[in-house]
């Protein structure tokens, strides 16, 4: 069974519903894993939404740990070092198999990628867009780009630039997104990107890119839990221990957004 350590700020009620979903996956027994622990860099008492988050934790009766980034002070590269190195003294002595960022706001250094396998989502196909996932979405526009994808990583300490690990993929054209495009294609990138995050398409992209993001976290900690993609030595293997450039999940995400069994 696999051991997963969850690394989250817990700042929002995604960072809620994401534990949940895990969580209740586990429960049915549809992903063969436990969480050994719950990790923030936030400590209770800071913040509402990290209470609350809290709470979820303690319900779930999940070992919790904690440790504020922000009463710390990591400025500067010792002093984040640091901080990494107390984080990974509170983990030692549960021994994780794979630790899972789940809304984790900080960016983790060489020593501690070199330390744990840690995984991430990005909202992009591998080859696709970096950045958050607004700036994914408006290079997407304006590369009129035929299809995108939500992935996950792995972390290492070059942001978004881990090799993959799962994807799924989603067509950006059809009978949703071909008056969209008709809507920009002939307005000036400027006039575009000024209409902000209201513009239909880019409310549509994201829309496909959401819904896909949590069945697609399940969907790889079954793979990983039932051995049909490893990672070993920060290389993504399958099956049989062939080196891969990522577990493509596609098909069973549609069907899981179908409502049919995965």
């Amino acid at each position: 069974m696999l051991r997963l350590g969850w690394l989250s700020t817990g700042r929002d009620q995604a960072a809620r519903d994401l534990l949940e979903t895990v969580w209740e996956a586990i429960g049915r027994g549809e992903v063969k894993a436990e969480i050994a622990f719950v990790f923030s860099n936030r400590e209770p008492g800071e913040a509402g939404e990290s209470d609350l988050f809290f709470g979820l934790v303690k319900g779930y009766k999940i070992p919790l740990l904690t440790l504020s980034s922000s009463s710390f002070g990591i400025s500067g590269p010792s002093r984040r070092l640091e901080y990494d190195r107390k984080v990974m003294g509170k983990l030692r002595r549960f021994k994780p198999d794979l630790l899972v960022l789940a809304g984790y706001m900080l960016i983790l250094g060489e020593e501690m990628c070199q330390r744990y396998p840690m995984i991430n989502l990005h909202p992009a196909a591998p080859g696709g867009p970096k950045g958050t996932w607004q700036e994914v979405i408006w290079q997407l526009i304006r590369a009129r780009a035929r299809a995108s994808g939500v992935m996950m990583h792995l972390v290492t300490p070059e942001l978004d630039e881990g090799p993959p690990l799962t994807f799924c993929t989603y067509s950006l054209r059809g009978a949703r997104f071909d008056p969209l495009w008709k809507e920009v294609e002939k307005l000036p990138w400027e006039e575009v990107r000024a209409r902000g995050e209201d513009l239909p398409l880019f409310q549509a992209i994201r829309e496909e890119g959401l819904k896909r993001e949590f069945p697609l976290i399940v969907a790889t900690l079954r793979a990983l839990g039932e051995g049909r993609v490893k990672i070993e030595g920060g290389r993504v293997l399958d099956r049989q221990d062939r080196a891969i450039p990522g577990h493509n999940l596609t098909a069973e995400i549609e069907k899981a957004l179908a409502g049919k069994p995965g």
